[in-house]
């Protein structure tokens, strides 16, 4: 078929939409093979009409065209199946299984045998692959993401996926367009032509002679904004019809969008064809040109191979939202309505946040530009950051040109004339950065890692203006950061300073965002000062929702603490303040809260919740609250006075405190009960071991409310290069002799009495369990893995076996998590099969193993000097083999957002990028000089960093797989660079442990500079056997080849525990003949005082502490270089930054 009858069939396929001939639509798409219409396939989909869906995919492909085809195929031949086994329709199932999935069964008998065995279980959820199946309705949904990613995948579907740009009634243009042309060649034409029939060619009867010829009027609804016939079928993450047809919180906004959100399509002919209304609706959602090509599929989560959409299992930022707490009976005394704490800040107070984790932290950002982080417990602030611009050079053409940037030369001078503000200060949801945004362009990002220990980590020239807003969001399981602003546009960017989306639509500047999910939907909700309320997913098809705001002036939005309602609070611009709960269901005023005041004086309510069940408000010089389910005002309280007409208040997480703003540069801090008592238990402990010799200078207030004026003090250290490492003397490092670590407040309790290093010595001191039939002494555990769900361990030995323990669900462990006070079951299939990897023809003496866990543990991927075995967790059976030797594959590492790219270190020092699902090597690194020995990816930074027995650390882009950079570890004089070595990030994606028999280290890996260093020396001078942080990132675990395990700082690479030999082995071990101790060790997915330690006897331990200590030790002063009580292991600090050494 030539190019233009191709086109030709689009504009029918236009014209038969328009005119409602939806049978005949997609008959002709399917007969065509031109235009795959993904909704309508999702419609049948979501129906259930298998054989309608398999009818129309016939018309693209068949089974047996390609893999990808096959797995289409199959994958809603046994949605099918088990939707029969379901219904408990034997019948049926037989039916299907023979006829439908047997084909299926030359490529892979044995998952065509399990299939079959499905048939003899009452209930198919028994199967534990099976056991998260949820109802019908979801199961197709999830079903759906893995056809979409097979259909874009599949190089058949190319090209036919979107339908082209057409402007509305396309064929009716072109015939009226040819009348005309006919008109004008009549010898007789017009003025009113009577078109009659199109079968002929027109021409005009003969009247009372010629006339001058007149354009010809079709019945034609023509637009004037193009309407394309995508709306038929809207390609993408989220087409607009789709996003209603799920239930979600924009469904019900998105069916009811007001009137004056529409764009009313101009008649620009007589028409008696009505336009169709679905083309209509496109009009009113204006599209955002694309901000980051290739990011449509942004949203997509991450399903695995085989079964995994069976199981929907949360991902990492998903929340499970419980029903809105239900009280029997409450009191007035949970609300924290008395005066605690007033404190002086020095400037006006524009935006407080507590910290997620720790409930007496509080950020607070000023109208002088400043930010200070202020510990509670004992009036003092930890941090003081003044304004600074980190990088004039890095800010648009605009900014630097501004006033701004004389102003940042004497900001030290001036600092209250300081012409930027503090907009917003918050929090990201783990606590590990913090957001701040400002009233002129920029944004910064610091990481947290201590109470006395921000470090500058971003900052963006974000908007032109002021940036209003900024929040933090985890789309596609990547933090990243939102942020709105005069402009009137709404930005999301990555921690490393890409912008991912610009979204467009507002016709004023942005003044609030709302990010937040439900189930798998993740959207932002955006508020603009001309009242309109608009919702965004993250693609690039433009606002869902266009509403007013009660009041059409400036509105904040928030959810509930556990997600389930939705709040608005803003005021007018004649002074009438609007406090709402939203019907998400129905995009609707649910309750509009009463107790307001209409004010003259210029100002917004701003307004928190808390505790799912009260909300808040501060209006007239006063705090207001309100239970959720009542609109009048429950209670009020002018906190002993002093409050501005709008006071800005922010609630702790467990809404026991409450930070509200006071008109004298101030704030007060209001408590309940408990929070009263928590401030006290802090108050009363002397915190005088927190402060560091650097923070001498640091401001302490007094609690009265009669508070002298108290300048900050900016301790920070400037430095035009980087720190050399310098000799270092009894164990220190010179530069840090005075440096104290950081610590949390949870440590206070300790500081009374001198610090002692922790030293577990003997059994009772520790909690311990050895995995039952773990010793082999012919097989070493060479790695050791926990189940992501943290009910397992899993151990490679060094002969190619793995072996799995789980923990049950009992009396004794309800959450049937591991744990070191239950003995686990050595678990197998009934089958009797061991996971065996391939060592046909290997050396084990010489292999390197490695292993890799899928995210929702039902695959494991291992190799022991011989071809990846690829194994189901429930059956033990090789799935797959694949990259047979030489070279022999050494490390193993999957990408963390698609679950089909692994990374391959291999036994000829180079890397392999691997798909899994076309079996192709797409990339080879190339870089080390050794064996690859470790590889970690850093999604903030969009890095791999990878390790190689050359003691080299190579950073490759995610992107382009280009080398970056490549740094030489610095190895202790005498040794030589070989060796293991391991890489793991932090949970902040930002500092990276290297762990080498020699050393651990911490590096920037943005900079790939090393901060500290720890060596072997003191009471644990053996050689390092392995290393890893916990799962918060807030210890590192140390094995050591004596048989010694530290736990250390992660921030100062200090030892604050030792555990010795004779606490975990038994005193046969200790006195036989042939050493035994840790050669691997891994952290507790969700425990972080858990770890388990694989030996050279082929035992694993599981270690926790007493339920007594509940944590390994405490944090270590240091004075002088020396730790009280005794000498310790410190460490070496290089390379700092300015922020480094602020302390």
């Amino acid at each position: 078929m030539t190019s233009l009858s191709r086109e030709l069939v689009f504009l029918i396929l236009q014209f038969l939409d328009e005119e409602k001939f939806k049978e005949s639509v997609h008959k002709l798409e399917k007969e065509s093979g031109f235009y795959f219409n993904m909704k309508y396939f999702e419609e049948k989909v979501q129906a259930g009409e298998w054989d309608e869906v398999e009818k129309y995919l016939s018309g693209f492909t068949k089974v047996d065209d390609n893999r990808y085809s096959m797995k289409i195929f199959f994958e809603i031949r046994k949605q099918k199946y088990l939707e029969a086994l379901d219904r408990q329709d034997k019948a049926k199932a037989v039916d299907i299984l023979v006829h439908d999935l047997k084909v299926f069964s030359t490529f892979n008998e044995d998952l065509y045998k399990e299939i079959t065995q499905l048939l003899t279980l009452g209930n198919f959820r028994e199967n534990e692959q099976l056991s998260k199946y949820g109802d019908t309705k979801t199961a197709r949904s999830i079903m759906l993401i893995e056809l979409k990613k097979l259909i874009e995948a599949n190089p058949l579907f190319r090209d036919k996926l979107a339908f082209p740009h057409l402007k509305a009634s396309r064929l009716r243009t072109l015939i009226n367009q040819s009348l005309n042309w006919q008109h004008q060649l009549c010898k007789n034409p017009r003025p009113n032509p009577d078109i009659k029939t199109l079968f002929q060619d027109h021409t005009c009867t003969p009247a009372n002679g010629p006339l001058a010829p007149a354009p010809v009027n079709l019945p034609v609804a023509a637009v004037a904004k193009p309407a394309p016939y995508t709306s038929l079928a809207a390609h993408g993450p989220f087409p607009p019809a789709a996003a209603s047809a799920n239930t979600n919180p924009l469904a019900g906004w998105m069916a009811n969008a007001s009137a004056s959100s529409s764009v009313q399509a101009a008649v620009v002919t007589a028409s008696s064809i009505p336009v169709p209304q679905n083309q209509v609706s496109i009009l009113k959602r204006p599209r955002t040109p694309p901000a980051a090509p290739g990011m449509v599929d942004y949203q997509s989560s991450d399903h695995e191979q085989l079964m995994k959409r069976l199981r929907p299992a949360q991902s990492v930022e998903e929340v499970t939202y419980h029903t809105s707490r239900q009280q029997a009976s409450w009191s007035l005394d949970e609300l924290p309505r008395n005066v605690a704490l007033s404190l002086h800040q020095g400037s006006n107070v524009t935006s407080m946040d507590f910290s997620p984790s720790h409930q007496t932290l509080l950020l607070v950002g000023c109208h002088n530009g400043e930010i200070s982080l202020w510990e509670l417990g004992v009036r003092e602030k930890l941090v003081v950051k003044p304004f600074k611009i980190w990088d004039i050079s890095l800010c648009s053409l605009a900014f630097q040109r501004s006033s701004l940037y004389e102003a940042k030369h004497c900001i030290a001078a001036t600092i209250k004339d300081a012409p930027i503000s503090v907009s917003r200060v918050t929090w990201s949801q783990d606590g590990n950065f913090v957001g701040v945004a400002f009233t002129k362009h920029l944004i910064q990002l610091y990481g947290y890692s201590g109470p006395n220990d921000m470090r500058q980590h971003l900052e963006i020239d974000a908007h032109a203006g002021g940036v209003n807003d900024l929040a933090f969001a985890h789309p596609n399981k990547q933090l990243c950061v939102v942020t709105c602003g005069d402009d009137k546009l709404i930005k999301v960017w990555e921690l490393n300073g890409r912008k991912l989306f610009t979204f467009e639509g507002h016709e004023a500047p942005v003044y609030s965002i709302c990010p937040h999910h439900k189930e798998n939907i993740q959207f932002i909700f955006s508020t603009a000062i001309d009242g309109k309320i608009k919702a965004w997913l993250y693609d690039n098809m433009g606002s869902r929702v266009d509403y007013d705001a009660p009041g059409h002036w400036c509105t904040t939005m928030l959810y509930s603490a556990d997600g389930s309602r939705l709040f608005s609070c803003g005021t007018s611009k004649d002074g009438d303040s609007f406090l709402v709960e939203w019907n998400e269901s129905e995009g609707a005023i649910k309750r509009t809260y009463t107790g307001f005041k209409k004010k003259s004086s210029t100002g917004v309510v701003q307004f928190d919740t808390t505790q799912n069940h009260f909300l808040a408000a501060g209006e007239d010089n006063r705090i207001k609250f309100w239970d959720m389910d009542n609109v009048s005002v429950l209670d009020s309280t002018e906190a002993d006075g002093g409050l501005p007409s709008f006071p800005r208040l922010r609630f702790n997480k467990e809404g026991n405190l409450l930070a509200v703003t006071t008109a004298d540069n101030g704030f007060k801090i209001l408590a309940n009960a408990v929070g009263l008592k928590t401030l006290k238990a802090i108050e009363s402990t002397s915190f005088e071991g927190l402060r560091s010799p650097m923070d001498s200078g640091a401001i302490k207030v007094s609690g009265s409310s009669a508070i002298t004026h108290v300048s900050p003090v900016n301790c920070k250290v400037e430095r035009s290069s980087p720190v050399r490492p310098t000799p270092i003397i009894n164990g220190v490092d010179p530069m840090v002799r005075g440096v104290e670590k950081p610590r949390t407040v949870d440590d206070v309790i300790d500081k009374a009495k001198p610090w002692q290093l922790t030293e577990i010595l003997d059994p009772v001191q520790c909690r311990l369990v050895t995995m039952p039939d773990s010793t082999d002494t012919s097989s070493k555990v060479v790695r050791l893995l926990y189940t992501n769900s943290g009910v397992g361990v899993l151990a490679l030995g060094s002969n190619g076996v793995q072996k799995l323990w789980k923990w049950a669900r009992n009396e004794q462990n309800p959450g049937g998590k591991a744990t070191a006070s239950v003995v686990p079951q050595h678990w197998q299939p009934n089958s009797g099969l061991l996971m065996t990897n391939d060592v046909s023809g290997v050396n084990l003496e010489e292999a390197v193993p490695c292993i890799a866990l899928s995210k929702n543990d039902s695959y494991v991927m291992s190799a022991c000097g011989g071809k990846v075995s690829l194994f189901n967790m429930m059956t033990f059976k090789v799935m797959t083999t694949f990259m047979p030797p030489p070279p022999a594959s050494t490390f193993l590492a999957f990408h963390p957002q698609d679950n089909n790219i692994i990374a391959i270190g291999m036994e000829d020092s180079t890397i392999h990028i691997y798909n899994v699902r076309v079996d192709e090597v797409k990339s080879k690194l190339k870089g080390h000089q050794k064996r690859i020995t470790g590889l970690a990816f850093s999604t903030n930074l969009n890095i791999l960093v990878s390790s190689g027995a050359d003691a080299q650390l190579c950073v490759w882009s995610i992107d382009t797989w280009e080398k970056r950079k490549s740094v030489a570890i610095q190895v202790p004089a005498g040794k030589a660079p070989v060796g293991e070595t391991r890489v793991q990030f932090h949970s902040d994606q930002i500092r990276l442990l290297v762990v080498h028999e020699t050393q651990l280290a911490i590096y920037d890996a943005a900079k790939m500079e090393r901060i500290r260093q720890w060596l072997p020396q003191d009471g644990i001078s053996a050689p390092i056997s392995y290393a890893a942080f916990s799962c918060n990132s807030q210890l590192i675990y140390a094995t050591f080849c004596d048989g010694n395990i530290g736990v250390f700082d992660p921030d100062s690479l200090r030892l604050r525990c030792r555990i010795a030999p004779s606490a975990y082995f038994s005193q046969a071990v200790l006195n036989g003949s042939q050493a035994v101790y840790p050669l691997v060790a891994a952290a507790h997915p969700h425990e972080a005082n858990q770890f388990a330690v694989g030996l050279t006897d082929g035992s694993v331990k599981v270690i926790e502490p007493t339920e007594a200590e509940g944590k390994w030790g405490t944090t270590p002063p240091v004075d002088n270089g020396i730790l009280s009580g005794r000498t310790g292991s410190s460490s070496t600090t290089s390379n700092h930054t300015p922020d480094q050494m602020q302390r």
